[in-house]
């Protein structure tokens, strides 16, 4: 399916701030699941954009506004093709021994540890054994753990915020979609299975926002997608922008400045199927 997708972050401040420096990350990535036609990012005031990839292959873009300024709005305007593979079918596909090669495989060492918002801890260890008990192979493991965070954690709108850890998320047992995808994250990653989170849009009537969901290796298949906020793989309705260890790596905008810390942030995001 095609794509518009217009995301769109404005920031208005009590006081005018100054030394804006800033990293966005809202650039859909050039990958086999997604042809990214056009890609434009909008910035008020004006500035000079720069961009890079970083250690995870996403794209970044980056600009810095030195003058004072009260208001900062930055747009990204993307056409997108998604073409994903088919889904994986529920029955064995990797054993656990087949997955102990994982690590010397596709730069999987990085998505086996500890990250900053995701913890390999003993409750988390035992969790995930109890969700797994009696499975042999690595992806219907990885199933069953997804079904369990879907039902272990209530969705809860505004419950939780962007520097929300794991460990908080395992005592309320509710979040938003970036706390399913890292308690999903660290079931997985205790039990050695490359784990990563992945930022970027679905694309249904009520979106609004960015959604987060995960990516796990299984040797012979590679990188597959699985949301644990749907309890479903991926499919055509997803974008995605970006992926790393955790939210931490891949946040759609980043940055500081100097000023006051009294401001609102208002964000749109539209996504629109193009006949």
């Amino acid at each position: 399916m095609k794509w518009d997708i217009l995301h769109r972050t404005s920031y208005a401040y009590a006081a005018p701030v100054r030394d804006s420096f800033n990293d966005v990350r809202l650039q859909p990535m050039p990958i086999p699941e997604q042809k990214v036609e056009s890609f434009l990012l909008k910035v008020l005031p004006a500035a000079r954009l720069t961009h890079f990839k970083d250690f995870y292959s996403n794209w970044v873009q980056h600009f810095e506004i030195i003058e004072p300024h009260s208001y900062l709005m930055i747009e990204a305007n993307s056409r997108v093709i998604t073409n994903p593979p088919a889904p994986l079918p529920d029955a064995k596909l990797c054993s656990f021994e087949q997955m102990r090669a994982a690590p010397n495989i596709e730069r999987c060492f990085d998505y086996m540890l500890a990250s900053r918002f995701v913890e390999l801890s003993p409750e988390a260890w035992k969790l995930a054994v109890d969700a797994t008990h009696g499975f042999d192979d690595a992806w219907l493991a990885v199933l069953a753990l997804m079904r369990y965070v879907h039902g272990y954690l209530k969705y809860e709108s505004n419950s939780t915020h962007v520097h929300t850890h794991m460990a908080e998320v395992l005592k309320t047992q509710r979040g938003v979609c970036q706390d399913f995808a890292h308690l999903l994250i660290g079931l997985c990653r205790v039990l050695k299975i490359p784990a990563r989170y992945i930022s970027g849009y679905l694309a249904t009537e009520a979106a609004s926002a960015t959604h987060a969901w995960v990516e796990v290796f299984i040797p012979g298949h590679g990188w597959r997608g699985l949301d644990p906020t749907h309890n479903c793989q991926i499919g055509e309705t997803y974008v995605k922008l970006g992926n790393g260890r955790d939210y931490a790596d891949v946040p759609p905008i980043s940055g500081n400045y100097r000023g006051t810390l009294d401001h609102k942030m208002k964000v749109e995001v539209k996504i629109m199927p193009v006949q």
